[in-house]
């Protein structure tokens, strides 16, 4: 049976697994990887907009791994419509680099998972092998940090260097051209960021079980002495 420290410390890691995967699975979920401004260039250009009155054809647009959604301004008031990544406009993008980002973020879960179930094992019971114990708690979390960086990068490098928003925009417009003015990563994109320091956390309250905490010494009570005058009386 572990010490009571241990218990408290692999139960705390316990709880920072659980909340890897609950971010990653609500990063993965939702729509607001990224968000930004389009500017309708063929309403503008149509009606020679100059800069005051481009602000009546700039809209809105949000995505995630799975959908999202846009609103743009062409002079006919605001269209709102949903965008669908699958199974059309993936083919518009570098299908294989955002396929790549989902696969590596859903092997992350899959090794945080892992941890969590040595963490509550090792929280139970004193592993007989290494790789049950605190080294095997290192290499799975270093994996599932791993995994989860590497996502987030494929992402980033797929929306600054393949002009992801761009062609999410555009998908399916034949009459308009939508130019993007501005992208940013909002905040189910740092959710993703916030799992991979969620390991490190884990590590390092895996590494503070091993420390060893003084144990309270008990005062032995002390004997009665007997003299020899207490004996004659």
């Amino acid at each position: 049976m572990p010490s009571l420290w241990k218990r408290i410390t692999f139960s705390v890691a316990s709880v920072l697994c659980v909340g890897s995967v609950v971010l990653l699975v609500v990063a993965l979920s939702t729509e607001r990887w990224v968000t930004g401004r389009i500017l309708c260039k063929t309403g503008a250009e149509i009606v020679n907009a100059s800069h005051p009155e481009l602000e009546q054809f700039i809209g809105d647009i949000y995505y995630g791994l799975f959908q999202g959604g846009k609103t743009k301004k062409c002079g006919l008031g605001n269209r709102r419509s949903k965008i669908y990544i699958f199974p059309n406009l993936v083919r518009a993008l570098n299908g294989g680099l955002h396929m790549m980002v989902i696969l590596f973020l859903l092997v992350a879960v899959g090794f945080a998972l892992v941890s969590l179930s040595f963490c509550i094992y090792n929280a139970r019971k004193v592993p007989y092998q290494s790789i049950k114990g605190h080294k095997g708690l290192y290499l799975w979390n270093f994996i599932a940090a791993l995994f989860g960086a590497l996502g987030v990068l494929c992402f980033l490098a797929a929306v600054r260097h393949h002009s992801l928003t761009e062609r999410v925009a555009n998908h399916r417009e034949n009459l308009f051209v939508l130019v993007v003015l501005d992208d940013s990563l909002d905040w189910s994109f740092w959710l993703g960021v916030g799992s991979i320091a969620t390991h490190f956390a884990v590590c390092g309250v895996v590494a503070m079980s091993r420390i060893k905490l003084p144990k309270p010494e008990m005062k032995k009570p002390e004997e009665p002495t007997v003299s020899a005058l207490d004996l004659l009386y």
